[in-house]
């Protein structure tokens, strides 16, 4: 799952029209297009409702669920650079899924290589996008800023204590961090 950032005082999100419009716009960008295409590719399809927005009560952007698509939680988006970013992320999550005949979402090794490739590859600690969530590194700040944000998706993960998030993360890092066919092998 995506994590967003604290919300800004005056800033409520959009209503899930709104976001709905977000994420047709999305698909006209380059990086969404390209996973796109290398999900039917890959032999990976889904309908006109494979993402969609909603109203979410817990404080994230957006999230995938195997079987059920992509969510990009409206409440919690005001940009269309975050509908954008949330929909990146989820399709690697659902390329992962689609791709990987063993990966299991209960295994925390493999959710957080899911969640290693998802932060890596698709621009969510990017030095912009974390001097604007408060993060001031210079220098390591996409490593730093890809383990904070794998941390906080496993531990929300009902299988996984923060031992094992921790213990998990450490285990598959090299291999999902830098490797683009993880799943290839079991982790």
């Amino acid at each position: 799952m995506a994590e967003e950032p604290a919300p800004k005082p005056g800033l409520e999100g959009r209503t899930v029209e709104e976001c709905q419009d977000m994420i047709q716009r999305s698909f006209r960008t380059p990086m969404v297009k390209f996973l796109k295409e290398h999900l039917e590719k890959a032999g990976c399809t889904f309908g006109d409702n494979f993402i969609k927005a909603v109203h979410c009560n817990n404080q994230i952007s957006g999230g995938y669920v195997r079987g059920e698509g992509i969510m990009v939680c409206s409440n919690h988006i005001n940009m269309q650079d975050e509908v954008n970013q949330v929909v990146i992320h989820e399709l690697i999550h659902a390329y992962d899924d689609c791709r990987a005949a063993n990966l299991d979402w209960a295994n925390c090794a493999h959710h957080a290589c899911s969640e290693i490739r998802a932060g890596h590859l698709s621009g969510d600690c990017h030095y912009k996008r974390e001097l604007l969530r408060g993060y001031m590194k210079i220098r390591g700040h996409e490593q730093d800023c890809v383990r904070r944000r794998v941390m906080k998706s496993v531990t929300a993960n009902p299988y996984c204590s923060e031992a094992a998030a921790k213990d998990a993360m450490e285990a598959v890092w090299d291999i999902c961090y830098n490797d683009t066919k993880p799943f290839d092998r079991a982790p």
